[in-house]
């Protein structure tokens, strides 16, 4: 379709410049630090941005300890690989830690969350979601634990920068004596509220100063036993690439920190007991970082006011803005995305490679909305393909609220098919969100999207 041409459009002008999704913003001081890495000739895993980098996050996130990597997919490796060793001992070097193992892992998420439980030679089992905030829902996880109750790790993501049900996930995790790995590569800066009434408070709150009566606000990526972050280029701050494995623990720090060094030992030639990765953070990556962090707060508050205008500016449309719990949550609004109402939904089908939908009066589709602002220079994208819905991961078992989610139906069997995650990914999609995007560039996406639906 050209939209262009479409009678629809007429008086809407391409934007000369590209409005992304969700692009880097630099500002004056990563220069300084890169530059300083340069000249002081520091430009490998070592050296002063690593360091402060580490301390710096560390204090933000409220954790004890953190170990720069080169990638926020490094750091949930070696979480999770952490994890299965704690649960299950040390693997022999042509094995993983989670051999033959289940592990309950959220289904909505970037496929980095969960590819380390392959990594390791477990099977993941993908949990459904909530509609209240999109993420992993309590309720299938508590039915997983009935199906398979000797499952003992629990990988969770907060889509799109907001915080999952963490406190209904961490005590059904200690009813089940499971360990939790919390994915916070896109919701740095996040916070959830923890209240004192919570078997889990006393777990979670380390050196923070706890009020009994009001429990208290805890950022994302201190909630799980193993955390990990991202700086990847489109993330709230970024380094162009790299991420960090966060913990209260010093030891699971130190053995992170030598994995992440090809698990060197203390000899005068190179020796291994262990196997190693190539994951360190470079100096001049965290130089990069450096220089973001104090842009953070600036960063998510221009995030929430894009989030603002869109639900101001689609309050007359069939479409509802990604949720969250107001009163538990602070999310970081790192993406912006729209659900279209069923009655609003134009036909629309796709392949794993492929869509095609039409057009409608007053009714529109994610690939409808999606191809109109790419014809005008924006950049969208669909919501996060599930993971059980993926080629990779189609045989893997997958729980909703009502249990088993495969096989549920027949030609003699009713079933109610209930699947949020495929549901969300069928009308949502993801919507420019960068925080350079002027109000007028804005306003033209709203408008275009608002025409959509003419």
């Amino acid at each position: 379709m050209d939209f262009k041409s479409d009678p629809r459009f007429i008086g809407i002008e391409p934007f000369k410049s590209k409005i992304w999704l969700s692009s880097p913003t630099m500002h004056s001081d990563e220069q300084r630090w890169v530059d300083e890495a340069i000249q002081t000739n520091w430009v490998s895993t070592v050296g002063v941005n690593i360091s402060q980098i580490e301390h710096d996050i560390a204090e933000i996130v409220g954790v004890r300890y953190a170990v720069a990597l080169s990638a926020g997919t490094a750091a949930l490796h070696l979480a999770t690989k952490l994890a299965g060793e704690q649960l299950y001992g040390r693997a022999r070097p042509n094995h993983g830690t989670l051999e033959g193992k289940k592990v309950f892992c959220s289904d909505v998420t970037f496929d980095a969350s969960v590819n380390p439980v392959a990594y390791e030679g477990g099977e993941a089992v993908f949990i459904d979601i909530e509609r209240e905030t999109w993420n992993m829902d309590p309720v299938a996880l508590e039915k997983a634990f009935t199906i398979y109750p000797d499952v003992k790790l629990i990988i969770i993501a907060h889509l799109y920068g907001t915080p999952g049900k963490m406190e209904q996930i961490c005590s059904i995790a200690d009813a089940h004596n499971a360990l939790i790995v919390e994915d916070a590569a896109e919701s740095l800066g996040a916070k959830y509220y923890i209240s004192s009434q919570s078997s889990i408070y006393k777990k979670l709150v380390y050196d923070h100063k706890k009020d009994k009566e009001k429990g208290m606000w805890l950022e994302t990526g201190s909630l799980g036993d193993y955390n990990a972050i991202s700086f990847n280029g489109n993330k709230i701050i970024t380094g162009s690439s790299g991420g960090m494995f966060l913990t209260n623990s010093r030891d699971d720090a130190e053995k992170v920190r030598k994995w992440s060094t090809q698990s060197r030992e203390a000899a005068p030639w190179y020796q291994h007991e262990e196997v190693g990765y190539n994951y360190r953070m470079s100096n001049i990556i965290a130089g990069i970082v450096r220089g973001q962090i104090p842009y953070l707060e600036e960063h998510i508050k221009q995030k929430k006011a894009i989030y603002e205008r869109y639900k101001n500016g689609f309050a007359d449309l069939p479409v509802r803005m990604n949720p969250y719990d107001c009163e538990r949550s602070i999310p970081n609004f790192w993406l912006s995305c729209l659900l279209i109402d069923e009655d609003a939904m134009t036909p629309y089908i796709r392949s794993d490679c492929d869509e095609l939908w039409i057009h409608e009066s007053n009714k529109s589709s994610p690939g409808e909305i999606l191809a109109a602002i790419n014809a005008f220079n924006a950049e969208g994208r669909p919501i996060w393909k599930p993971m059980h819905m993926q080629p990779i991961y189609r045989v893997n078992p997958f729980v909703t609220a009502e249990g088993d989610g495969r096989g549920k139906s027949n030609a003699y069997i009713a079933g109610s098919g209930i699947d949020v995650g495929a549901d969300i990914f069928r009308r949502g999609l993801c919507l420019p969100t960068d925080n350079k995007m002027s109000i007028e560039q804005q306003e033209r996406v709203i408008e275009i999207i608002h025409r959509c639906f003419n």
